[in-house]
């Protein structure tokens, strides 16, 4: 019982003392653009954490928020709920971008059940079953598709999951494992990708010089990806696990994937058809990547005759993504019927099956959405920013900063596209002489490039540790994972790799301030010395694991035979066919002897 209210007091003690920090630095009537801006994604953050709820945590956060705006602006209880219902729920709700993202989330929902009901998941499991024989090549396999699937990272999460969850599942690996496979190969992958929608949104936010080749300068100084993909392969390939995580995969190794509960999801449960293929399930992914970046380049202006990369630059992704997978969705219809895996009528069965698959994600988006709604409102970027640009006479230290900012950002605002769009401007403005010099000579600064990196490799970070993260979300969805249960074993992962990163920016900081080295001797120097470190801190919690006892595991195998036997035993209770008390006694007598 005292552990249970330690971390309600001490989530209760930070808040006080934020909301202290909060009245010393502005009063509440001037919310706006103060410290107080922080103070809703904070209480969400930390409700998700302590009470393990998603939904009522994000949303008494954006009550938080809601309730400050109102405050500030003088508008009173009713301001209050147009602030929280109108321009947040509903104003999120009906904006476009978000509406192609949710109608992508259900149509990749329905595709989900299309392929598991033709049996193609099944087939595929028996596949890999036969030819992926340990736990690190499930891993592996897992990364592997996730680092071919670069082109977006809701598209990567989903689809990875769906694919791999059957076969990590048949090689005991916890869901919370496969949940933090899925998310560090979708953003840290896209964010390294010349060709993704990642790419095309940082290049849309610099001015001045040509974004795309800006951003594949900065592909070797973002430590954070390469280090995340480093950090996946060693664990996979060393079966090295730490932290919360070593629970649940001791867990899963006797039979529980969850951890926090014995039954199953009831699409992991439901039978698939006898007749499926493994093609049943690689020419469904298959047609519905080539669709989404052919949906993708559409919208970009690429049949009008824009090029290849321009139009990824320029595209909208969220409609991009609609049109491309609406279009996969007719095709695969299409092919099962002519496979005749299924009817007509099972596949429109597995429309409304989609969607109440997606049900949960749609929630939660939503409310993020609204959550980040609160902190826009609150300006919450432009203060942040304000800080930052109060410590640019630091110079060596920018990229250290920069990256620190960015995850905190990030983290809080559930947003790493909106961080970088904050930050990376305010780069560019702090290094506007030197920018202005490249029109003529074409070579970027080294410093502005491991500052423009600093900035993407914490706002990944950041966005990969945030509970309110689209991308997080998708990945606790893709690997039908408990959402809370995904964020916390994947904290302390984050956390080593953000560590390392922010000694390898402090040494480009230095390095670069003192000696202005050229930019490929530099990159050797500062990724080379990174990586080192991070292997170094791998091995050594390697070797701290193996020598500490294993963490108690959960006795599952009894629990689901404790379930198996009290199932029959509901359904008969509600049977009323013994009809004398001695009987009664007597069956009672016989289950206590058993």
């Amino acid at each position: 019982m005292k552990k249970k209210y330690l971390s309600k007091i001490i989530f209760a003690l930070i808040v006080a003392a934020f909301i202290i920090c909060c009245m010393i630095q502005a009063p509440v009537s001037e919310a706006v653009g103060s410290l107080w801006s922080l103070l809703p994604p904070i209480v969400a953050i930390g409700l998700a954490l302590i009470t393990k709820e998603v939904y009522s945590s994000l949303f008494i956060g954006v009550l938080t928020g809601g309730v400050l705006y109102s405050v500030a602006t003088s508008g009173g209880f009713s301001g209050m709920f147009r602030t929280v219902v109108q321009d947040g729920l509903i104003a999120n709700v009906a904006d476009s971008y978000n509406v192609g993202i949710l109608v992508f989330l259900v149509v990749l929902g329905i595709i989900v059940v299309l392929m598991n009901k033709a049996g193609g998941s099944r087939a595929y499991g028996e596949w890999a079953a036969a030819h992926i024989k340990t736990r690190a090549g499930a891993s592996l396999a897992t990364f592997l598709l996730g680092v071919l699937i670069f082109v977006d990272d809701y598209f990567n999460c989903l689809t990875v999951g769906s694919v791999m969850r059957p076969v990590t599942d048949k090689h005991n690996i916890s869901r919370s494992k496969l949940a933090y496979l899925i998310d560090a190969t979708a953003a840290p992958v896209c964010i390294i990708a010349p060709i993704s929608s990642w790419a095309a949104a940082v290049s849309g936010t610099v001015d001045g010089v040509n974004g795309i080749q800006l951003f594949i300068r900065t592909i070797p100084y973002n430590l954070y990806a390469i280090l995340t993909l480093i950090m996946v392969v060693f664990i996979a390939l060393s079966n090295t696990d730490y932290g919360p995580m070593r629970v649940h995969e001791n867990n899963a190794r006797n039979g529980d994937l969850f951890t926090t509960r014995s039954t199953v999801y009831a699409e992991d449960a439901k039978p698939s058809h006898s007749k499926g293929k493994v093609i049943d399930l690689l020419l469904p992914v298959i047609i519905l990547i080539v669709l989404c970046v052919i949906g993708m380049i559409y919208t970009g202006g690429f049949f009008s005759g824009a090029s290849f990369i321009d139009s990824f630059a320029d595209c909208d992704a969220s409609f991009g993504l609609s049109v491309g997978s609406l279009g996969a969705l007719i095709i695969i219809i299409l092919y099962y019927l002519c496979r005749r895996v299924l009817t007509f009528n099972e596949c429109m069965d597995s429309i409304p099956a989609g969607f109440k698959q997606m049900v949960p994600a749609i929630l939660i988006l939503t409310f993020a959405w609204t959550l980040k709604t609160m902190t826009s409102l609150l300006e919450a970027g432009p203060f942040v920013s304000g800080i930052v640009e109060s410590a640019t006479a630091v110079k060596l230290l920018l990229p250290v900063l920069l990256f620190a900012v960015a995850i905190g950002l990030s983290f809080a605002t559930g947003t790493s596209w909106g961080t970088f769009g904050i930050l990376i401007p305010i780069v560019t403005s702090v290094f506007s002489k030197q920018l202005a010099d490249v029109g003529s000579s074409g070579e970027i600064p080294s410093m502005v490039i491991i500052c423009i990196s600093a900035c993407l490799a914490g706002a990944v970070c950041g966005d990969h540790c945030s509970p309110i993260s689209d991308t997080t979300i998708m990945a606790s969805t893709g690997a039908q994972c408990d959402h809370v249960n995904h964020v916390s074993t994947q904290l302390p992962y984050a956390f080593t790799v953000a560590g390392v990163c922010a000694i390898g920016y402090l040494i480009a900081g230095i390095v670069q301030h003192f000696f202005e080295m050229s930019n490929a001797f530099l990159n050797v120097i500062v990724t080379g010395l990174s990586v080192v470190i991070m292997l170094g801190i791998l091995l050594v919690i390697k070797k701290a694991g193996s020598q500490e006892p294993e963490p108690v595991a959960v006795p599952v195998k009894a629990a689901a035979k404790a379930v198996k036997k009290a199932e029959p035993v509901k359904n008969t209770t509600s049977k009323p066919h013994i009809s004398s008390n001695k009987k009664k006694t007597g069956s009672n007598k016989k289950k206590k002897k058993r």
